[in-house]
């Protein structure tokens, strides 16, 4: 965001996906010889404020859809509708930090964790880049950003399981470790098997400070089966999980650990593909405030019902 003779220029990115495949492959992803269109905040008018909204689309069976058109989406702000007035598919390069649970509790599941991560890295493209946070007692920064995924998942073949889970904590340590990538795109996937037992920041401030940026969180959490014995933090963990990836447009995906490297994969794929709605909101006031954004499909003829996933709002410049 920047000003030129008191008029603001803001955009934002919010960010949503799916689960589920279709039209979308998990091999290696290299970028194209020709660069897609950059976002063009530089063309803009000083006094345009502008509003980019990524989203996510999704079928009833919770497989993406692709090739969808401007007219196939309304957005509303506020519950004003808004004209929309750019529009792309997006797939540029991403910073994502990996979070790491390494607690005791992750003893039996830990190798299957690290098959998760490398499935994750298969997707990535060539200009990509990524950073490792590890937890237990406290989170430390283990790898720092690099666009060579080796090293991190050199870091995890060493990791081993013990102590409490300061999840929280580690996701604070993630999100400032994330200040340093100039990429416009940023995500978090986190990987973890419970809740929080150990952390200092409290769930209001992690929440706070998610709700307010423009990173992405994805959750995959590996719990035991519903009837099989629980620690207080795994009861509590899915809940956790999904309120904080929520706050950002993501999406919390539960499973055991037999399907943890499956949906990783998939993870990987719906980070990277998502349309992008733009919108200069027609009442907008530097006011401060939290303002809602809805997205509706509207599918094809002979489509079933659509869902769309994306960040449900952005505060407004008070400058």
């Amino acid at each position: 965001m920047s000003s030129r003779a008191a008029r603001t220029l803001f955009v934002l990115a919010l960010t949503g996906t799916c689960g589920g495949w279709w039209n979308v492959s998990a091999q290696n992803r290299r970028r194209p010889a020709a660069a897609p269109e950059p976002r063009r905040e530089a063309t803009l008018r000083a006094d345009t404020n502008l509003v980019l909204v990524p989203v996510s689309v999704c079928d009833p069976t919770n497989r993406p859809v692709t090739g969808l058109e401007r007219e196939h989406f309304k957005i509303f702000d506020d519950r004003i509708e808004q004209t929309v007035t750019h529009f792309a598919m997006d797939d540029e390069p991403v910073a994502v930090g990996l979070v790491f649970d390494i607690s005791g509790s992750m003893g039996p599941k830990l190798r299957t964790a690290r098959l998760a991560a490398a499935q994750f890295f298969k997707t990535a493209n060539l200009e990509d880049e990524f950073f490792l946070v590890e937890f237990n007692d406290s989170p430390r920064l283990i790898t720092p950003l690099t666009r060579e995924f080796e090293e991190i998942q050199n870091q995890l073949t060493f990791a081993q399981s013990k102590g409490r889970t300061a999840l929280l904590d580690a996701i604070m340590l993630a999100m400032h470790e994330m200040k340093k990538s100039t990429k416009k795109r940023k995500a978090l996937l986190i990987i973890s098997d419970g809740g929080d037992n150990s952390s200092r920041y409290t769930e209001v401030e992690v929440r706070n400070l998610v709700r307010e940026s423009d990173v992405l969180i994805y959750a995959i959490g590996i719990f035991e089966p519903y009837g099989a014995r629980r620690t207080t933090e795994e009861v509590s963990g899915p809940g956790l999980l999904n309120d904080l990836a929520e706050q950002t447009g993501g999406r919390h995906f539960p499973t055991d650990v037999n399907e943890l490297p499956d949906i990783a994969a998939k993870v990987g794929v719906e980070m990277r593909n998502r349309y992008v709605l733009g919108y200069s909101p027609s009442d907008y006031q530097r006011d401060g405030r939290y303002h809602k954004v809805e997205v509706k499909v509207i599918p094809p003829r002979g489509l079933p019902k659509l869902n769309a996933h994306w960040r449900t709002g952005y505060y407004a410049s008070a400058e």
